[in-house]
């Protein structure tokens, strides 16, 4: 039974996590993992278990988040469609890859490279001024299919949507203005996380220790709260996006990915802080 306090944090964790998928074009994984990752440990579960539960549950609160930001900026009509489409099919079977990988790891070796993942993107970002142009550059089809691939391994791998790593391909290899890419970015984040989940789901499937109410190394209880506020959110998110300008954007990116990436590596360990 999920005591009050504990629902509060899932549901604080929906709200954030929808507002920020919407306006910034990540799942929100960077955030949902050390959380749930936090909550499991708390009720004594191991931390292999534990990490492999948070980045499962992650990806399957990640496909109706994104989802609902697409909508909101497909309204505005933002989205690439194509591209999302190419880079979300490759980005899927890449997906795979990283989740039979990650539950095949121990925990520690996968929460650092997720933290490194995390803080390169950040700065990636921010690094790169991109295009302020509204039209898309002509790319080709297999330019995309071949980027999706590594933003679907790193999105099974560490339990994110992939947007981390997918703004900075769009602004920084693809030209795309910073709104373009958060608003694609929400796409293909549908079609990696899918895969993800698929593998995380049947890779957990009679591992001794999960919690009996768990579906391999999904918590399908954990997903739904998330879920239930973080798809409102992320409709508030996608018109916040479109209401300021992509400067902000990219300076709020940075700041997110820059905290959670130290996080997940231990800087603030080592400091004596506990974020």
């Amino acid at each position: 039974m999920i005591g009050t306090g504990y629902l509060i944090v899932l549901v604080l964790t929906g709200l954030l996590v929808g507002t920020l998928s919407g306006m910034l074009g990540v799942g929100g994984g960077f955030l949902m993992v050390p959380i749930q990752l936090w909550l499991y440990s708390s009720t004594g579960l191991p931390e292999d278990l534990a990490l492999r539960l948070a980045l499962g549950t992650s990806l399957a609160v990640i496909i109706p988040t994104a989802a609902s930001g697409a909508i909101g900026h497909h309204r505005k009509g933002a989205v690439v469609w194509r591209a999302g489409f190419l880079l979300g099919v490759s980005g899927a079977f890449g997906a795979v890859a990283g989740g039979l990988l990650a539950t095949h790891l121990p925990a520690e070796p996968v929460e650092i490279f997720f933290g490194l993942i995390v803080l390169a993107a950040g700065i990636r970002t921010i690094a790169t001024r991109g295009s302020e142009r509204w039209d898309v550059p002509k790319i080709p089809d297999r330019r995309y299919l071949i980027w999706g691939v590594p933003v679907g391994v790193v999105s099974g791998l560490a339990g994110i949507g992939g947007g981390v790593l997918l703004i900075p391909v769009l602004t920084s290899v693809f030209r795309f203005e910073m709104h373009r890419a958060v608003a694609t970015s929400t796409v293909v984040m549908i079609c990696a996380a899918t895969g993800g989940v698929l593998t995380y789901l049947i890779g957990g499937l009679g591992i001794p220790g999960l919690p009996e109410w768990t579906i391999g190394y999904i918590d399908p209880l954990q997903a739904f709260i998330i879920a239930a506020t973080s798809i409102p959110a992320a409709q508030a998110g996608s018109v916040i996006a479109h209401r300021i300008p992509s400067r902000v954007l990219r300076i709020g990116f940075l700041l997110l990915t820059g905290y959670i990436g130290l996080r997940m590596i231990g800087v603030f360990s080592w400091a004596g802080i506990t974020p």
